[in-house]
């Protein structure tokens, strides 16, 4: 493989990068501190009731209808059919409820009752169901658990199929992206729910295996560019990788922009995420996880193999 005729100098501007990425993280502990996470119904608790109406109803005039009721983030969606609707809410606090599940079955009443009589009596109920907080409060803690198992199983891949330095890379690269997706929700006050979840852990994965395709390019032109200084093997790589990582993010970043403005009020939050999430993904690959390399100076000799014993080379025939 001979070197790229044009090379583009990532790593000249790695300090500035390294400024922009210290006041991103900065400022996202500072939203989730004061302002934090809006969790939603999947981790508060709350309750879902089913309206089925004689004709399609508009489901913005329903939220509508529900912010004025004093139901504040709430979440309304179609299901099964144009004429079935799934609302979700917070639970009424009650004087006269001795529990959660009370509170809820209020709820569901009012709710139920709210909207039929803004039908104009043309929809019935469907039924409803009580949203523990406990479930939230448990698929949080496995989500967080579950997360946390990646990023060190991946910390070790990389550490063992590299090099302990781009393991290092790698995992400042998604801390970097994890902590900005969450500060950007705290800021943004974005609904925090299972959807927002899984986009968080779907970010892990595409930061993990951009960052993987380039530490191999790396780690092969330490090989190949014998010559050149770790910043131009750095830079030679990442130019080398930029076409193929520019058509992931774009193909990507198609199906979440049409899943964003066509997807509904179900899929905003998670494909809003999982566009922010692609974004900073794409600039921490290359600031980030490459140039943490060149600040822990690495250097040939750390992708030198290792030198054999002498009782090995005595055995090889």
């Amino acid at each position: 493989m001979k070197d790229l005729s044009i090379v583009i100098p990532f790593m000249r501007y790695r300090r500035f990068g390294l400024a922009i990425s210290i006041v991103l993280m900065l400022g996202s502990i500072t939203a989730l501190a004061v302002k934090g996470l809006n969790f939603a119904l999947d981790f508060t608790g709350g309750t879902q009731v089913q309206i089925i109406y004689n004709t399609a109803p508009d489901l913005e005039v329903i939220r509508q209808t529900l912010d004025e009721a004093g139901f504040t983030g709430n979440e309304v969606v179609a299901i099964g059919s144009d004429t079935t609707i799934q609302v979700s809410v917070q639970n009424r606090t009650s004087d006269d409820a001795t529990d959660d599940a009370t509170e809820s079955g209020e709820t569901a009443q009012y709710v139920t009752q709210l909207l039929i009589d803004a039908a104009g009596g043309q929809a019935r109920s469907g039924g409803s169901s009580f949203i523990s907080s406990q479930v939230g409060d448990d698929l949080m803690e496995q989500g967080g658990l579950g997360m946390l198992v990646a990023i060190i199983m991946m910390m070790s891949y990389i550490a063992f199929r590299f090099q302990f330095k781009f393991a290092f890379g790698a995992v400042w690269s998604i801390v970097h992206d994890v902590l900005f997706t969450l500060g950007f929700m705290a800021i943004t006050q974005l609904d925090f729910d299972l959807n927002a979840l899984a986009s968080i852990l779907a970010i892990i994965g595409k930061s993990m295996n951009d960052t993987v395709v380039v530490a191999d390019r790396i780690r092969e032109n330490f090989r190949l560019l014998r010559n050149a200084d770790p910043e131009r093997i750095v830079d030679t790589s990442l130019s080398q990788t930029l076409v193929r990582t520019t058509i992931t993010a774009v193909t990507t970043l198609l199906v979440l922009f049409a899943l964003f403005f066509y997807g509904g009020q179900a899929l905003y939050g998670f494909s809003l995420v999982l566009i922010v999430g692609s974004f900073i993904g794409l600039y921490s690959s290359i600031y980030v996880a490459s140039g943490t390399l060149l600040f822990l100076t690495l250097s040939k000799e750390d992708m030198a193999p290792p030198e054999k014993r002498d009782a090995e080379l005595e055995a090889i025939p």
